[in-house]
């Protein structure tokens, strides 16, 4: 009788229980979010889209009745920017969107960054069956302070079929053939970012050798600008090109332009980024409370959406419609891919290859 009575009480509560965990995390999160709009804004460095500066100030102004200050540009600019503004005890940035150069290498290196984890708050975003990977999934080591929003398979190389026809290039060693000198262009390989990405890939699969001839000899058309890449692709100049902006090639794809995926190189792996898909909160932010709010936004089925339509990457939750998206940039199950994003890539392996290529334009 009196484990009848124990049982019965147990079962009694385990409504309670949940009630009372329901309870504690409104009442977290109505405490944070009221605080969050007597801040009234949150400042956001984000990747410089302009479609994206658009929809996310206005999807997240609708849902919280929050402003957001979106700061767009390039990672490496917004590190700048805070190392000068830290040495003069200025913090005005409360969330960074950036890609894992940035993040590994000085946000994360230089402590500029707070755990995000313990942030999180909403049973949407801490639900595991939510995500891909059956979990948040960060990428530091710590599994605390970044968190990846984004998986898309990338394209290394695009081709104007104009020029070009997809039997013309089976390996990568069909790149060196004379026929494509000065037709090549490449995004640079000695700044952190995308193009050192894909030159380390180059060279862990290739060699050095390989690389040389590519980037050195074949005289390539070697740039930091997404966009005259992607114009000179579709242009014709450099029917062939390493870093032109997926979403932007599908966009002149669908215009007419006779621009492909090069994805039949039958010794190259298939590459999987998150762009600048990751996030992380600022330390010393002038608007925690806004921030907290803005970081499970963002990773919330609503948020991530906003974001993936606006940058044209695959989500990594589960839970949203991908159909918007090109099939050949959503991850297949049983394929290997090579990660741009794996963390000791990122902090060892793409380092030591970015210095080198940094030794070979030197002679070029």
């Amino acid at each position: 009788m009196k484990k009848l009575f124990a049982v019965l009480t147990l079962i009694a509560l385990l409504p309670l229980g949940a009630a009372a965990q329901t309870s504690d995390w409104q009442k977290s999160w109505d405490e944070t979010l009221a605080a969050a709009r007597k801040e009234g804004k949150v400042v956001v460095s984000g990747p410089p889209s302009q479609e994206l500066r658009q929809t996310m100030p206005a999807a997240f102004k609708a849902r919280y009745g929050i402003g957001i200050d979106y700061l767009g540009g390039r990672s490496a600019e917004t590190a700048v920017r805070m190392r000068a503004e830290r040495q003069a005890g200025i913090h005005s940035i409360d969330a960074i969107l950036a890609g894992n150069d940035s993040m590994a290498l000085i946000f994360h290196r230089e402590k500029m960054i707070v755990p995000l984890k313990p942030a999180l708050m909403l049973p949407e975003v801490l639900d595991g069956s939510r995500w891909k990977k059956g979990k948040l999934w960060f990428s530091d080591p710590e599994q605390q302070y970044i968190l990846r929003l984004a998986n898309s398979v990338t394209t290394m190389f695009h081709i104007n079929t104009n020029e070009v026809k997809p039997g013309d290039l089976r390996s990568v060693k069909d790149l060196l053939n004379p026929r494509w000198k000065g037709r090549i262009a490449l995004q640079d390989p000695t700044i952190a970012g995308s193009g050192s990405n894909q030159a380390a890939h180059l060279y862990f699969q290739h060699g050095e050798d390989f690389v040389k001839q590519l980037y050195v000899d074949q005289k390539p058309m070697i740039s930091r600008d997404t966009r005259q890449i992607t114009d000179g692709l579709a242009r014709g100049i450099y029917p062939i090109a390493l870093g032109a902006e997926d979403a932007d090639v599908e966009k002149l794809r669908k215009e007419g332009i006779p621009l492909a995926l090069l994805d039949n190189l039958s010794d190259l792996y298939r590459e999987v980024s998150a762009g600048f898909g990751q996030v992380a909160m600022v330390s010393d932010a002038p608007h925690p409370n806004a921030a907290r709010v803005f970081v499970n936004w963002i990773a919330s089925k609503e948020g991530s959406e906003v974001y993936a339509r606006a940058m044209g990457v695959v989500p990594t939750r589960n839970d949203i419609d991908e159909s918007f998206l090109p099939p050949q940039i959503i991850p297949r199950e049983g394929v290997q891919y090579f990660d741009t994003f794996d963390w000791e890539f990122t902090t060892t392996k793409k380092e030591k290859a970015r210095q080198r290529m940094k030794e070979l334009l030197q002679g070029r």
